[in-house]
């Protein structure tokens, strides 16, 4: 009896490139290190203009494996699909995330939107054994890091020694 396939399936692949060498990839050391990342990385003519998503993937140095822009909005907001960050992280066998959005407005206060995202994202971390290192708000010339000001509670993945 030989094996029936149905063609009418959709074939998916997952797949992740490396560019940059594990050893010349930059480590994240500090948020503003992270913040410096992720303005050298965004669009100069866009962050003043919409809000946009991002995230940084790291691995167990926490050296950057690359950026993800996970979604765009408006002036005021972004809806953002925590589905989508897990599968890049996953897709690039990330051990750390740290998350990254733009204020327009140039503000640094996290919104209620905010801090409710970053919760929602800290839980399915939780249980996928990712660490959600930080939420940086970002702006041309200025940052506000959430772990640094303990606006939300973030999630580290125990250490495989402990």
């Amino acid at each position: 009896m030989t094996k029936e396939f149905h063609t009418n399936i959709s074939q998916i692949t997952l797949q992740y490139k490396r560019k940059v060498k594990a050893n010349d990839r930059p480590k994240v050391s500090s948020s503003k290190h992270a913040y410096e990342l992720f303005r050298d990385n965004w669009d100069d003519m866009t962050i003043n203009l919409f809000e946009e998503f991002k995230i940084l993937l790291l691995d167990r140095n926490n050296q950057c494996m690359g950026i993800v822009p996970i979604a765009k909005g408006g002036v005021s907001g972004v809806v953002v699909d925590p589905k989508l960050i897990f599968a890049s992280a996953i897709k690039a066998r990330a051990c750390g995330i740290i998350l990254g959005h733009n204020h327009p407005s140039g503000g640094l206060k996290a919104s209620s939107a905010d801090k409710a995202i970053t919760r929602k994202i800290v839980q399915g971390a939780y249980h996928l054994d990712i660490s959600i290192l930080d939420h940086i708000i970002v702006t041309d010339d200025e940052y506000c890091s959430m772990a640094d000001n303990n606006t939300c509670l973030l999630y580290t993945s125990p250490s495989p020694r402990d």
